[in-house]
């Protein structure tokens, strides 16, 4: 070739370069060359980059398993981008090369886009933004490519990310809409048919039709080729047959899970495993092979970093089974695995509080309640049920504590003086075991803290242990755990072993190495046949100092406090009696445990209470045997309407009277009426009734009730300090109740706030003129009220009222409001004194609204008309 050719050539050449990065040229070569150069090189980088930033999604998201699985892992997030700018590096970046490939290699012509390869572009773009969560961008991007392109390979893929976007924003009704209008007009591929049954269900779901959604997650789930896929799905039909009530679908489903084996992520199987043992009845063949199957799971290497769950869900697979042992050691081995999932703990703390409050053993049970709401949120229901349930324990701990208390007490002292002395000597023993077995265990964790403390000192090489004392070494990997083990070992350390000795021969004596040595001690080979020996125990034995008795080890300690007076006694059995009443009644109403309501009350029958708790106690047991024992309930209810018949219990057991009456007569209606007669301001009628219905309904839950409104009429008509006097009353007698805590509430709050008030010298915007009236003074309250309607009728300009209220239990107030100034105030109570057609044969009281508060709180107007003086 020469020269001239050459230069031909390479022109020619140079010339086809520059049409083939031509984006305004529709030829082969520009159409073929930008297309390869967008897919081989800029789309392969942006799509590494996406797939990378969806691994980081998928490995960082949490599967929650306590609740309903999400139909798509990803979950939107509370740090939204701010600005519309990207959160995540890699899908930027992945953003970043769908924009250059746009920029760049974009040929639109005539109207019409010429590389084939943009529209790969756009939902690579929308991809990201979508996993971004920057909805409304990436919408914008599919919503291009099927305006632009819509004969795009594409378009159906374009369009299931256009749906999966609208639900993300909220739009489910337009995403069901439009994916059920794709399924019926195309004919999509397997993989693109279970993506779009995929979008009907999350649709579904999130207006909670879930009926439609478990149809259209089937069909998702049946032709879907990707086990992530198949696994999430299996779940959640798992999950919502479960929510539905259907146990063997459920359990059909997670089964499904199960069979996946090494097809589905590990923590899928293991919670399979967990749901299927909580909702499956295990009897004969299939408990023992569950027992079996369990076994192995846990014996399995690759399930230990799921053994909270797996512990957890055996515990609920023997609590079913109700063999509480066995349920409560593996709840507490799923606690000792320090599990991070929160809820999972909280779990095992409830369902261990829920074993022992069906024991009755609420001490535990409240423990655990504590630990579980500790971990809860507060704001679901669960919390705020067991939250409930925590509070009515606290009654129940403290009652039965004092039943415990008294019953105590009530045996000892009917005991004789030398079977007291026996009871005694006999829990003193108890109580030295306990102590020493305490002290053994300090002292040896002491010797073991101070062992280890001198080989963390010594500057023996890591992984090597001195030779002084043990003659061992152990190999340089052993872990940390086998080298405390060396160390702490009980015969390597001449401490611990000198310890050992001295702890022996106190024990046992001295022992002659020969055959069976402890036959000696019933032998009488005790003694000590060294004489050596003996001499130098006699001479300690005489310079050993005088032992201190402790005297808690003294059965004089607990005599002297034995009650002697009968007054004592019956106060103890009459605070017993009514605490047992109170049991059973909170049993009974509170928690429904009705055989355990039934035994505390019979008790106390059976104890010959006072009688005013006798009729209330056959009445409770009188409703329990109605549900447990309806022989029993029939026997009462004769007994009652016999013995008791105008008692309001016979009436409500005969139910002789209508309904409404029935109702009044339960302690609930006659609450009512007494409050009733408070909101009214018939205080002293209030007073007069409430202490006989408190005896009359004593040891009811009820009477909290009554006492509470009890000090609230007391500070009506006695002023503050009664009241503060009433509250504390409540508030020491009922502590446990919500009254109780109300009364604790307002001594703290309330209380202090009242006490600082004091009368004001502030100009005020409200003022009255009071009348002061006695009770026993009817016709002087009917001639003042008759000259106040006879002036409001003539001269009332400026609209005034007037009211009768309450002040002591003797007296009252007939009070003018609706005065705006003190200076008009003073001239109606002057026209009222001095006018003849008006005139009261008292001085009207003027007072501000401010100060009449304080006067009705403190019942102090003779203070206040004092200080008028000054």
């Amino acid at each position: 070739m020469n020269s001239n050719t050459s230069k031909y050539f390479l022109a020619l050449l140079f010339l086809a370069a520059m049409i083939a990065c031509s984006t305004k040229k529709d030829t082969f070569l520009a159409r073929n060359s930008h297309a390869l150069s967008t897919k081989l090189n800029i789309l392969y980088n942006g799509q590494i980059a996406l797939d990378k930033g969806v691994k980081g999604i998928n490995d960082n998201t949490t599967e929650n398993f306590w609740k309903r699985l999400p139909v798509e892992k990803m979950q939107v997030s509370d740090d939204m981008p701010v600005d519309g700018k990207p959160k995540n590096t890699d899908f930027e970046l992945a953003e970043a090369k769908a924009t250059k490939a746009i920029q760049k290699h974009s040929m639109n012509i005539d109207g019409r886009e010429k590389n084939y390869q943009i529209d790969e572009a756009y939902l690579l773009l929308g991809k990201a933004r979508y996993y971004d969560q920057r909805f409304i961008p990436a919408l914008d991007a599919f919503n291009y490519i099927l305006y632009k392109y819509p004969n795009s390979s594409n378009n159906y893929e374009a369009r299931i990310w256009r749906e999966k976007t609208n639900i993300r924003l909220g739009n489910d009704a337009a995403a069901i809409r439009n994916t059920s209008k794709l399924i019926e007009d195309n004919d999509l591929s397997n993989q693109e048919f279970a993506d779009a049954n995929a979008i009907l269900a999350s649709a579904f779901l999130n207006i909670e039709e879930k009926d439609s959604a478990v149809v259209k997650l089937k069909l998702a789930n049946k032709k879907t080729k990707r086990n992530e896929e198949r696994q999430r799905y299996s779940f959640l039909l798992g999950q919502l047959y479960e929510e539905a009530g259907q146990k063997d679908s459920a359990i059909y489903f997670y089964q499904t899970v199960i069979d996946m084996n090494r097809k589905a992520e590990r923590k899928f199987v293991i919670q399979a495993y967990a749901k299927k043992a909580k909702l499956n009845n295990y009897k004969n063949e299939d408990y023992d092979l569950f027992v079996k199957k369990s076994k192995k799971i846990m014996d399995d290497r690759e399930n230990r970093p799921y053994l909270d769950v797996i512990y957890h869900s055996i515990g609920i697979f023997y609590e079913n089974n109700n063999d509480k042992r066995m349920a409560l050691d593996f709840y507490n081995a799923s606690l000792e695995t320090k599990s991070a999932d929160t809820y999972l703990n909280a779990s095992n703390y409830r369902n261990i509080g829920n074993m022992y409050f069906k024991d009755t053993d609420y001490i535990n049970a409240a423990k655990n309640y504590d630990l579980s709401l500790a971990l809860l949120d507060v704001k679901t229901r669960e919390f705020l049920k067991i939250q409930k349930t925590r509070k009515n324990l606290d009654e129940v701990i403290h009652d039965e504590a004092i039943a415990k208390r008294n019953d105590s007490i009530i045996y000892v002292v009917g005991l004789k003086e030398p079977e007291q002395i026996v009871y005694y000597e006999n829990y003193i023993q108890k109580l030295k075991s306990k102590d020493e077995l305490k002290k053994l265990l300090e002292d040896k964790q002491k010797k073991i803290e101070d062992n280890i403390a001198i080989n963390s000192a010594s500057n023996m090489p890591d992984g090597a242990i001195s030779n002084k004392n043990t003659g061992i070494v152990p190999p340089d990997n052993a872990n940390s755990t086998e080298k405390e083990k060396i160390n702490t070992f009980y015969f390597y350390n001449p401490n611990t072993v000198a310890y050992g000795k001295l702890e022996f021969k106190k024990r046992w004596g001295n022992r002659t190495q020969v055959g069976y040595w402890r036959l000696s001690a019933t032998t009488g080979a005790v003694a000590n046949t060294n004489p050596e020996e003996k001499k130098t125990d006699t001479i300690t034995d005489t310079k050993t100092a005088p032992v201190v008795v402790n005297e808690k080890y003294t059965v004089e300690y607990y005599m002297k406090q034995l009650p002697t007076s009968q007054t004592v006694m019956d106060s103890i059995v009459k605070e017993r009696n009514l605490t047992y009443y109170k049991l059973g009644v909170t049993y009974k109403e509170k928690f429904k445990e009705y055989n355990l309501a039934s035994t505390k009350l019979e008790q106390l029958l059976a104890y010959n209470p006072e009688e005013k708790l006798i009729l209330p106690t056959k009445y409770n047991l009188y409703k329990i045997y109605q549900i447990t024992n309806s022989a029993k309930a029939e026997a009462l209810k004769n007994e009652i309407t016999t013995q008791y018949p105008n008692s309001r219990y016979a009436n409500i057991v005969s139910n002789s009277g209508s309904h409404n009456e029935t109702v009044q007569d339960t302690p609930e209606g006659e609450y009512i009426k007494l409050y009733r007669l408070y909101e009214e301001e018939y205080f002293g009628s209030v007073l007069k009734q409430v202490d006989g219905l408190i005896d009359d309904f004593s040891g009811d839950p009820i009477v909290s009730k009554f006492e509470l409104l009890k000090a609230y009429t007391i500070g009506k008509l006695y002023g503050l300090d009664a009241y503060k006097k009433a509250i504390q009353y409540v508030a020491d007698n009922y502590a446990t109740t919500e009254e109780g805590k109300n009364a604790i509430e307002i001594l703290k709050t309330q209380i202090p706030l009242l006490e600082q008030m004091n009368f004001s010298t502030a100009d005020s915007k409200n003022w009255k003129v009071i009348f002061r009236i006695t009770d026993n003074d009817e016709k002087s309250a009917a001639a003042i009220e008759a000259k106040l309607a006879l002036f409001f009728a003539n001269e009332n300009v400026e609209k005034l009222k007037y009211t009768c209220d309450a002040y002591t239990e003797k007296e009252s107030f007939i009070s003018i409001h609706g005065i705006h100034t003190e200076s008009y105030a003073k001239f109606v109570a002057a026209l009222l004194e001095e006018n003849l057609k008006y005139k009261i044969n008292q001085p009207g009281i003027v007072i501000s609204n401010e100060n009449y508060k304080i006067v009705q709180i403190k019942k102090n107007l003779e203070a206040y008309l004092s200080l008028k003086k000054l």
